[in-house]
């Protein structure tokens, strides 16, 4: 793990935390207050009484945004990979201003791995960048870390990836700490929850790039093995890949063809998945139209996919709207008499990954916790979900190696 960053506090604090080493004894240089929230009086703690309180994590990070001057660097996909990383770090900027700095991969990063690398790159390398989350990690973050590595000492910066894409072993030694869905674990989740809908049949859509990663083939092989299980049809369906020469709109178009092909084949007792983000918007949408059964989107999300898919504007606020947004779907199936035929979870992972990677950037500028402090993390997640978002290890579903940096999660179903 690295060192943190040589930083603060005047007195040396008692309190030791998860794969931390001891903080800094220098006073911090303070560069701006934080106001406190509308509505009460709370003032934010004293150098000397500087503290992380997960029973209190907003208090925490209000201080340690106070208490630093680092920057926070975010790449994510664009709007039309997935617009939840977009916003979600554009809402950070919002909240934070110059102190984060928000960036995009290009869109076809398979093909322009070098654009993508000169992203990385750029902040990687810039003095005032302390912390750079990359959400999410596509292929083509790794070697940028690595060039970022060649010119710059990684112990002073802190790496952040959300919802990786290349091997366990190679993100591990890269990034400092890695926070995910449990996408392998999901697989036994979505298999259960098309039982519970009354599936006769699960129908996977991915191409050969996804299917070399651990994680989501693990996913597909234990949606499978469910199925199995449960007495569930099991079709494991090629789609082009978004990347490849047909491009996003071939992807596209081939969803929106061929789910009308398998229901009639298999009828509408079927549930749908796909493991890309840019084809869940023509699945719902086809889903809907065969009036078939969709367990959940590859990013789990109420906003992920639905809006578009049903023709719902997605609010300005992300956090704020939620509520309204979730009732417009129900509407909307309800309309069709589809209630039951989708589900999802009830809070956006991709933004907590961007909210919670952002908090835990400041905490560990601040000098209150370490690389990789997972208590701190799960109380992060925790406080933006409102629900318990505990973190486990990734076990590598070949190997069955354990990772104590690399961390995921699962929460429960919202029916639509």
């Amino acid at each position: 793990m690295k060192k943190l960053i040589a930083l603060m506090l005047v007195l040396v604090m008692a309190v030791s935390f998860a794969a931390c080493s001891q903080p800094a004894t220098e006073e911090p240089a303070t560069t701006e207050t934080t106001t406190p929230a509308e509505g009460t009086t709370e003032e934010a703690p004293a150098a000397g009484e500087l503290k992380w309180d997960p029973t209190n994590v907003q208090a925490s990070v209000e201080a340690a945004v106070a208490a630093t001057d680092g920057k926070i660097a975010i790449i994510t996909n664009t709007v039309s990979q997935n617009e939840e990383e977009y916003r979600s770090a554009a809402a950070m900027v919002e909240k934070y201003g110059d102190r984060v700095i928000h960036d995009t991969m290009p869109d076809n990063f398979m093909a322009e791995q070098e654009q993508f690398i000169s992203v990385i790159n750029k902040y990687g390398t810039d003095p005032d960048v302390k912390c750079l989350i990359i959400n999410q990690a596509c292929p083509g973050s790794n070697p940028g870390i690595d060039k970022v590595a060649e010119v710059r000492d990684l112990k002073d910066l802190l790496v952040i990836y959300c919802t990786p894409q290349e091997n366990p072993t190679d993100i591990t030694t890269r990034a400092d700490i890695t926070i995910s869905v449990d996408e392998v674990g999901k697989g036994t989740f979505m298999a259960e929850k098309a039982n519970e809908m009354g599936c006769k049949t699960f129908v996977h859509y991915s191409f050969p790039r996804h299917m070399a990663q651990v994680p989501l083939a693990g996913c597909r092989d234990k949606i499978k093995a469910k199925c199995e299980e449960l007495g569930i049809e099991f079709v494991d369906a090629t789609a082009p890949d978004p990347t490849g020469d047909s491009g996003l709109s071939g992807s596209q178009q081939f969803i929106l063809e061929d789910v009308p092909k398998m229901v009639e084949k298999y009828g509408k007792e079927t549930a749908f998945f796909t493991t890309n983000c840019a084809m869940q918007v023509p699945l719902i949408k086809a889903v809907y139209d065969a009036g078939a059964y969709y367990v959940q989107p590859c990013c789990p999300s109420p906003y992920h996919g639905f809006p578009s898919a049903f023709g719902i504007e997605s609010p300005e606020d992300l956090v704020g709207g939620l509520d309204a947004t979730i009732e417009a779907e129900k509407k909307y199936v309800a309309d069709a008499g589809l209630t039951g035929h989708f589900s999802t979870w009830a809070v956006p992972a991709s933004i907590a990954n961007t909210v919670a990677g952002t908090e835990y950037a400041f905490l560990w500028m601040a000098g209150l916790i370490g690389d990789c402090d997972v208590d701190a993390m799960s109380a992060l997640l925790s406080d933006y979900c409102g629900a318990e978002a505990a973190l486990t290890p990734f076990v590598d579903p070949g190997t069955g190696e354990v990772t104590d940096n690399y961390l995921v999660y699962q929460l429960g179903y919202l029916d639509l």
